[in-house]
Order: structure tokens, then sequence, then C-alpha cells
């Protein structure tokens, strides 16, 4: 029996979705069927058991499509993903308290935002360190590039970003897997300068497609097609932004080795055990069903077969390493993580303090009004996401989470 759903609609390419045993919205069916209307996707839509909506197209879907790229579709936390490192440390070799941990790793990594993100933000670096710096270096000219093409974009906070975290959903944890061995793991992506060249480009498309409003099902639903004014631009800055994304997580995670190293208690240790380091907020190109297509994941991850990925859960939920399977249906894609089971606003008005606090027991982390939209019972049941998606992806460690830095 197959594991997934298929929905259709007229005029509308068929939806493929995992989604059994978890709970779709009919918003975000909504949004799935409006994607699949645009006359350039290719043979289908996939699903993950994560969906829900988002803007324009729902977060957990894959799109691939034929000669033409949505930037709303990629949206504007561009590269946005998930690193994650085992080290050679247990259970034992970890202080009985953990605040210290997780207050080294707060002070080795700007996170948050003041200011209004202008000066003094407490999220971005005021000196440039030197492994930023170098990064950096490498990120410069293709930068550069892109802002003498569309002057707009350069306004600031992209060196500066280099190795912060951000706020919202984005976090540093130490996690223990299925045999106690310590692993540290983070999720953010492009920071402050994805975000303007996700928004201009978007603004972009709208701009080129007045025209054709009638013909849209949403108008975040915009789209470049290949051969047009902004479509290679785009996608030269798309690219760039992914990789200044998975540079960020890098300069990231050495801080955060650093951090944990220079803590008292903590033994010597290594950690190149096992790395992984991948998008779930991209485009791509990719060969499918014959043909050389654009793959956007939205708030999904690519599981090729053999390729390891990054599944986390909530705060207080389990997290998964994961190794793909190659489904060629899904498009060689799985879940990004457990999936909102509601909005941010909804969850600060159901949700106190008290059950905040109870969700997280065993987790050093923050505990004030500040996170309660990211408490566990405002997203899905990651075993049920997990449980949908057998098919994708073998579990190869499960983590659960000792310290949680949020932005």
């Amino acid at each position: 029996m197959r594991s997934y759903e298929t929905f259709s609609i007229d005029g509308g390419r068929p939806i493929k979705a995992w989604v059994r045993g978890v709970p779709l919205e009919d918003e975000a069916k909504q949004q799935l069927f409006n994607v699949s209307r645009l006359p350039f996707i290719h043979r289908w839509v996939a699903a993950m058991p994560d969906v829900h909506w988002g803007i324009g197209a729902t977060v957990g879907s894959v799109i691939p499509t034929s000669g033409a790229i949505i930037p709303a579709a990629v949206g504007v936390d561009i590269g946005c993903g998930m690193m994650a490192v085992q080290t050679t440390l247990t259970a034992g070799d970890l202080p009985d308290n953990l605040r210290g941990l997780r207050t080294a790793i707060e002070k080795a990594v700007p996170h948050g935002r003041t200011n209004h993100g202008g000066r003094g933000d407490r999220g971005a670096w005021g000196t440039l360190p030197q492994r930023a710096a170098q990064r950096w270096a490498t990120l410069q000219a293709g930068y550069e590039k892109i802002v003498a093409a569309h002057r707009k974009l350069d306004r600031g906070n992209a060196a500066n970003h280099l190795g912060t975290l951000g706020t919202g959903n984005h976090f540093i944890e130490v996690c223990l897997d299925e045999r106690d061995a310590v692993w540290f793991m983070l999720h953010s992506g492009s920071r402050g300068v994805g975000n303007r060249i996700g928004s201009y480009f978007i603004a972009l498309a709208r701009q080129d497609m007045e025209r054709h409003w009638k013909n849209l099902p949403d108008r975040d639903l915009a789209y470049f097609t290949e051969g047009s004014e902004h479509f290679d631009e785009y996608v030269e800055a798309v690219a760039w932004a992914q990789r200044f994304a998975s540079e960020n997580r890098a300069v990231m995670m050495e801080n955060v080795i650093e951090a944990a190293r220079s803590t008292p208690g903590i033994r010597p240790f290594s950690a190149d055990v096992k790395a992984v380091n991948c998008h779930h907020n991209y485009v791509a190109r990719e060969h499918h069903y014959g043909k050389d297509v654009f793959v956007t994941r939205k708030g999904a991850v690519r599981a090729g077969l053999g390729e390891l990925g990054i599944i986390p859960g909530s705060m207080g939920a389990r997290s998964y390493i994961v190794r793909g399977k190659g489904n060629p249906e899904s498009f060689e894609s799985c879940s990004h993580g457990a999936g909102r089971a509601m909005s941010r606003n909804e969850a600060r008005k159901r949700f106190t303090l008290e059950d905040h606090a109870a969700a997280t027991v065993g987790v050093e982390c923050r505990v004030d009004v500040d996170v309660i939209d990211e408490t566990p019972a405002a997203y899905k049941s990651i075993e049920a996401v997990m449980a949908a998606q057998s098919d994708l992806v073998d579990v190869v460690h499960t983590l659960r989470q000792v310290v949680c830095v949020k932005g």
C-alpha cells in the first residue's frame, strides 16, 4: 500500500502528500492546489508530513518546476537549514549543572535581535572576528557583484551577520543520542542579507507579473520564467545566499565547539566524528523523471539515496539524523521538522509559562514569555511525522536535547 495520499483539482497537477496520521489544515491544502495549477509544474507537487500554511506556498512542500522559479516559494530565509556534529564526549562527560555550558554558547554566538536590527544589535557582530572575516572573504566578491546590479540590497548586516543565529525558531542545542554520545546541533540560515535578497526579488517578480494577476491563483506565486529579465540574476543571488547560509552555520558550529571546550568541567574532545550541513529552504537544479528541473524545497530536506539529513523536533522533543532512501515520488525529499500545529499568536494566547516549563523539563533553556510561541505543544508530533515518512528516510540517530539556546 502506498504511504501517501493523492489529491487533485481541475486544471492542476496531482499532489502527493505524506500526511497519514498527521493533520493537514484546509488552508495549507488550498495552497497546495494553488501551486499545482501553475503551468510549469513538473509531474506533481509533493507535500511532506510537516506541511502547514506559509506565504504563497506551504511550508513542507517540494515544488518541481520546468523553466520557472517562484521566489516566494523559496522564501526570505534563503538557505535556512541545519548542521549537526557528533563529538567524542558522552553524557557522563558533561557537568551536572549545564547552565555554564549554555551561557558559554550564548556568549560565543550572537543571537536574538535588538534596536530593530540597527546599530548595536545584539544579534550581530560589533567587530567582525577573524573566523567570520576569513569566511566572508570567500563570499565578498559574489556579494559585490549582486549589489552592483541591485544597489538597494546593500544596506549593511551582511558580513556582520556571518556566524550569528537570528530569532524565531532558530536554535543551538546540545543533544544526546541513543548511546548517550554528545552532539551539537543548530538551525539558522542566511540572516538579514538573505531576507533582503528574498524580499527584493519577490517584489520584482510581482512587479514583472502585474499584467498577469488574473492568471495567478495567489499573487505570492509570482514567478520568473527562464530567459526573462531577472531570472538569471535571481538564480545567481539565491545561490549566493545559500552559500552564505551554509558558511553561517559552519562558523557558528566552530564557535559552539570552542565554547564547549572552554567550559569548566568538560574534558578535551574532538567533534569531527560525523557532520551534516543541509538546507531546507532552497532551490536547486536536479534531474527527475527524465527532465532537468528546478526543485524548490520550502521546508523540506533533500533525501537522496544514502544522503544524511537532519529532522529536528521542537524544544523538548526528539530530533533525528536520517539517511535518505532516494524515493523518486517525493523527488528525493523528506520533512524538515515537526511543523507548526498553530500560529505563533495562537500559541502565545493558549500556553502559559507553566505549560512551557513542564514541557521542557530536563532541558537547560529559556523559560520566558518571548519563547512561548516555540513551546513543544505549538508543533505537530515529531513521532507522527516520522511515522508518516518511513518510506522516505531511515533513522540513523535519535537525539534528545539537554541544552537549548534560542534567538
